[in-house]
């Protein structure tokens, strides 16, 4: 469960919902709506959005929080602030791209809403009511340009404005529907230059409205007298001009708003100002450390004091009476108290991405280092920052903290590697740049005498601990590139015959790499394996895995869903088992410390799959109940740290600059297994139709036909059938099913077998039961299965364009292909395949002589197979299977 958030979304509004001296936020983090009571260091998180929050606005009594999305399946969701609760969603508004603005009418009983298509559709909701569908909408012409502001006229709830970059929009709605006019404004109208446009406001006393530019200046819209008598109470919305340009200021001006009886502006050198109705500068407030203004939001109007008069209005208070929350494009946060006009830095986040966390070993600490540079340390059990520091030259890409938590390494964007002191953050040696791209991961040796770094170059980098002048330090020891595809994983682990340290690397190139260390010298690294771990899928991420047996593995995860368990000395691939499935294959995986001294068999591992952070029950063995995730960054998690307790998850975001603190509940993860059910119980329902159904049956009937064969078919004897079968047979019975393993794949599949009980008995297993071959089945078999899709691509990397402009295979080409690439094949098993898939050994009516003749297959290929061969052609005349319909839209 979510418990604490770090960073926010800068390009987004941060809104005040107290009064007076408090700081109470609103603002925006990755898909989750925040509001953090600064003062007594407290958060509330809105959750309910799948994807990032594109917008969000606040009714003007700060009631009513309206949140809307961006992405699948966008939603629109209006809370109580009061209560943290939602209170109406709206599931269909804007289905093909989600929203990209939203507003509260001044009564907070109407929203309107801008979708974020090509096309954009504007829409009116009245989301008090039960109604899914908005009370009118209309779509705008794309030359008005991307509209991504939108806000209504306080005394009229049935009008209201948006703007692009170029054109304001004004519209009216009623029971005639919603109607808009677009009035264009260019470089001759005024004969100078306007800017572009950022925000828009009705003005307070009359029916003018405002629009600010980045030129600093204010083009102010009025409405136009008809020309003829009309019956009509108001205006339509098209007979707004602009009237004048009124030049504020030389700087840009970025934050538009009304307040009360004051036009109040916010422009990009971090300077406040308010005017009154005919424009006149009134007051400024600026500071020397404030960047450019992202949002300017006030406090509520203070309640009225002891024994005033209710009748009062309230424009009769002064307008300086009412603080207000100042955010900045770099991500800054600031109150600021009118009285005396003094700021105070309420936040300070991150305003690039944020790819590196890492937990201290010992301590209720985590580091967290963004692109922007900045590096801190953030004690995440009291919620309180305790020391950073900026780095100027480049951004941090990873962290690690050594194994006694007294250094922290940082890898940088530019490919230089510092050492720091864990507490002061200052520098415990020279900075390296031995690196020439940018430093993805960086770990510590577990007796800290080595820390090794991989770049974006392929390049793996060790480090040697020194002494110098008495103190550790560290000094360049070599470096090689030993893959030609990114580098996934650096691993430090320890040699099982003594303590010396070992280093690992894991590439997409399928490389497994790992190094002599004692061998190595300077400028020399040693490798001293080098192993092949995947034949087609792509490795992400490893882990040492527990020692849960007499036996050590080594745990990898692949982009086919699949978890691997290999044997740390030979490498020998010992296990295939089936990852969790949410979405997405495991990208980062950890296994989560654990101080429970009563079961020390009890372990678990924590993984994230792109947009969701998620825990698994150890031993893997592929049940899906015992595992869990949930959305963590829709945009994508780029980092994954545990704490040294194992009682809470640290997720960064990567570029939505947001770190998020996950309270880890390991009692719910099991009773989610335990109601998942036992043994089998689990595996049944993922096949298809489950126990009951039809795939089992015919599964049951293969297994005992193989039975039936391995005792002889033609006997008269009784049998005394077993509830095993042969490994040899496993092949058979998984193709018979539908599952076509490689030759590699089927020898992993019986050595797993074959190797189960080796290590504790010393003996070789030499058959399987029904359920053991059930979880090996689920296990290796493709989670997607076979698609159309996939055999397209092939042909798309292999074949040709032919005259017809379709991508084929030449029939010589192909033969040639499955003879000599990938896993060879003979003549003869070719030509074995081909006679039988085309249907001309003994069941297809061809002699049984035809089905042992090689030339039989070649003049099979020149008669059945045509000399072009396109992907459909060799799906549906030569595999002869069934070719799905186009999914419609």
């Amino acid at each position: 469960s979510l418990s604490w958030v770090l960073g926010y979304n800068s390009s987004l509004a941060v809104h005040s919902l107290m009064d007076g001296e408090d700081r109470v936020l609103l603002y925006i983090s990755s898909h989750t709506a925040v509001i953090h009571d600064v003062l007594r260091n407290r958060q509330h998180h809105l959750q309910g959005h799948m994807n990032v929050i594109s917008c969000l606005c606040v009714s003007e009594d700060r009631r009513w929080v309206a949140t809307a999305d961006r992405g699948p399946r966008p939603l629109i969701i209006v809370w109580d602030s009061y209560s943290g609760i939602p209170v109406h969603t709206i599931f269909e508004s804007h289905p093909e791209d989600g929203a990209t603005a939203v507003a509260f009418s001044q009564d907070a009983k109407y929203l309107a809403t801008i979708s974020a298509g090509a096309v954009q559709k504007v829409c009116v909701w009245n989301w008090t009511s039960a109604t899914e569908k908005p009370i009118c909408s209309t779509e705008l012409s794309p030359e008005f340009g991307y509209q991504d502001y939108v806000i209504f006229n306080p005394q009229n709830p049935y009008e209201f404005l948006s703007n692009s970059r170029t054109r304001v929009i004004f519209y009216l709605w009623g029971d005639a529907g919603l109607q808009y006019a677009a009035p264009l404004l260019s470089k001759q109208t005024f004969s100078s230059v306007v800017g572009h446009f950022s925000q828009s406001v009705f003005h307070f006393n009359n029916s003018q409205a405002l629009t600010g530019t980045s030129a600093g200046k204010l083009v102010v819209w009025d409405k136009v007298a008809p020309r003829t008598p009309s019956k009509e109470l108001q205006p339509k919305p098209h007979r707004m001009e602009a009237t004048k340009v009124v030049p504020l200021q030389e700087n840009k001006l970025t934050v538009l708003q009304v307040v009360e009886s004051c036009i109040v502006t916010g422009d990009g050198k971090g300077e406040v100002k308010f005017y009154d109705g005919q424009l006149q500068l009134l007051t400024s407030y600026s500071h020397s450390t404030v960047g450019a203004i992202r949002s300017i939001s006030f406090c509520k109007t203070p309640p009225d004091p002891p024994g005033a008069s209710p009748a009062s209005p309230p424009s009769t208070q002064p307008f300086l009476t009412r603080n207000f929350i100042l955010s900045t494009s770099d991500a800054t946060v600031f109150h600021v108290a009118t009285e005396t006009g003094t700021f105070e830095k309420v936040m300070e986040e991150a305003k690039k991405a944020v790819n590196a966390i890492t937990c201290h070993p010992r301590r209720a600490l985590v580091a967290v280092g963004s692109h922007c540079g900045v590096l801190k340390v953030w004690d995440y059990q009291q919620t309180r920052y305790l020391v950073s520091r900026i780095f100027t030259h480049a951004g941090i890409q990873c962290l690690s903290y050594d194994p006694e938590g007294y250094f922290l390494a940082a890898g940088f964007t530019d490919g230089t590697v510092h050492v720091l002191d864990a507490i002061s953050l200052q520098s415990s040696c020279k900075e390296f740049k031995f690196s020439h791209g940018p430093v993805t991961h960086i770990n510590f040796s577990h007796d800290s005498e080595y820390f090794a770094t991989a770049d974006e170059k392929y390049a793996v980098t060790v480090y040697k601990s020194v002494l110098e002048n008495g103190s550790r330090c560290w000094e360049h020891l070599a470096g090689m590139h030993s893959h030609y595809k990114p580098i996934r994983n650096i691993l430090f682990g320890v040699q099982l015959d003594s303590n010396e340290p070992r280093l690992l690397s894991l590439g997409e190139d399928r490389q497994l790499v790992e190094y002599d260390l004692n061998s190595s010298s300077k400028d020399h690294l040693v490798v001293l394996h080098r192993d092949r771990v995947e034949q087609v899928a792509v490795p992400l991420c490893m882990a040492w895995y527990p020692q849960l047996s007499n036996e050590s593995f080594i745990l990898t995860a692949n982009n086919h869903y699949k978890m691997k368990l290999y044997n740390t000395t030979t490498k020998m691939c010992r296990k295939t088992l089936l990852g969790p499935t949410y979405g997405f294959p495991l990208e980062k995986i950890q296994i989560l410390p654990t101080t429970n001294t009563a079961e020390p068999q009890r372990h678990y591992l924590a993984y994230i799959a792109k947009d969701k952070v998620g825990l698994q029950i150890l031993p893997v063995d592929g049940n899906p109940h015992k595992s869990s995730a949930f959305i963590c960054h829709p945009d994508g998690a780029s980092e994954l740290a545990a704490s040294y307790d194992g009682h809470c998850l640290l997720t960064a975001g990567g570029k939505d600059c947001t770190v998020m603190k996950w309270e880890v509940n390991l009692n719910a993860l099991d009773a989610i297994a335990s109601l998942g059910g036992e043994d089998l119980i689990p595996f049944y329902s993922l096949l298809d139709g489950g126990r009951d159904g039809e795939f089992f049956r015919e599964l049951e009937d293969y297994f005992y036909y193989v039975q039936l064969l391995s005792h002889g078919i033609d006997t008269q004897e009784p049998r005394q059938v077993s509830t095993h079968i042969p490994l040899e047979e496993i092949p058979s019975v998984m193709r018979a099913m539908g599952f076509y393993p490689s030759e590699e794949k089927i020898e992993e599949m019986i050595n797993e077998v074959k190797f189960s009980k080796y290590v504790d008995t010393g003996e070789q297993v030499t058959e399987i039961n029904l359920g053991d071959f059930i979880k090996l089945y689920i296990n290796h078999r493709p989670v997607f299965g076979l698609s159309m899709k996939k055999i397209e691509q092939a042909f798309q990397v292999l074949g040709y364009d032919n005259e017809n402009g379709d991508k084929v295979i030449d029939r010589g080409d192909l033969l040639l292909l499955l003879q000599c690439r990938g896993e060879h094949m003979t003549e003869d098993e070719l030509a074995q395949c081909l006679i039988t898939l085309m249907g001309r050994g003994p069941e297809g009516g061809g002699s049984e002589l035809d089905t042992c003749d090689p030339s039989g297959a070649a003049a099979l290929s020149e008669e059945e197979i045509p000399e072009e061969i396109t992907a459909e052609i060799f799906v549906a005349d030569i595999l002869g299977l069934p070719i799905a319909e186009p999914e419609k839209k």
